[in-house]
């Protein structure tokens, strides 16, 4: 079975010790591409130094996180452009806005997401979006821009299956993680619903392990957890589950 990790920090301080470790143990469980979305410039080196590590397996996006973004907003779009021009990426992100940890740089988020969603269709690149406690802010941001260029998915997909409707109709993907493997997520509920064509999988490592390591730190290796979860919520086979997920995120970031 080939699977896809569509969203993985691997680039970071988590994985110091033992990067290259992480990155062969996907292999050997049967992930044969690795998506790292950036963070912020500070990121950067890190992850293209893994993406050179690791050529044909893992892929660099470009991009500012929301909980990134601060006064200094300006300096790292710019930042943003000129490495857009400079090489190709697979996508732009990790973008969006995040209404959870922070609400100083509201405003600064909001210019962020839409010079990224504005990038996105001048590159022709699908986006990765972050959409914690603001997934309905950022539906409306898509809707605004989405003239059918715009692509991409909703990373760590967490709203209402309503939400995940609209999502679908704009053209996008919901990204499925560890959550669904957690007892009281209701994500396995919304999932019962949602034509698996409309959907791919990521870990978000270092975060959200999948059960059994809930609250540990999380890698690529554990997406065919993910995978097994949604088999028993699909009643359908894990090799089902990992051809349909596979064939959509190569859809997704162009590589069909």
């Amino acid at each position: 079975m080939n699977w896809i990790d569509t969203h993985a920090h691997l680039y970071g301080e988590d994985f110091s010790d033992d990067r290259t470790a992480v990155v062969e143990r996907a292999l050997a469980a049967g992930v044969s591409h690795l998506y790292l979305p950036n963070i912020d410039s500070s990121s950067i080196a890190g992850m293209l130094a893994l993406e050179t590590e690791f050529p044909g397996k893992c892929f660099a996006m470009m991009g500012v996180h929301p909980c990134y973004v601060n006064e200094n907003v300006d300096q790292e779009l710019g930042i943003v452009k000129d490495w857009l021009a400079k090489r190709p990426f697979k996508a732009i992100g990790e973008i969006g806005l995040d209404f959870y940890w922070d609400k100083t740089h509201v405003e600064q988020q909001y210019k962020a997401f839409r010079t990224q969603l504005e990038l996105a269709c001048e590159y022709s690149l699908p986006v990765a979006i972050h959409s914690r406690e603001s997934t309905r802010e950022c539906i409306d941001e898509v809707k605004a821009l989405q003239d059918g260029r715009l692509s991409g998915v909703f990373h760590c997909f967490s709203g209402t299956l309503e939400e995940a409707k609209e999502i679908i109709d704009l053209g996008f993907y919901l990204g499925i993680g560890g959550v669904v493997t957690f007892k009281k997520s209701g994500l396995d509920k919304i999932l019962e619903d949602i034509d698996l064509a409309n959907v791919v999988l990521e870990t978000d490592a270092p975060y959200l392990a999948p059960v059994p390591y809930r609250g540990k730190r999380n890698e690529s290796a554990y997406i065919p957890l993910i995978g097994e979860k949604i088999a028993d919520v699909k009643n359908l086979k894990i090799a089902d589950i990992a051809a349909i997920t596979t064939n959509n995120a190569l859809k997704l970031f162009k590589m069909l």
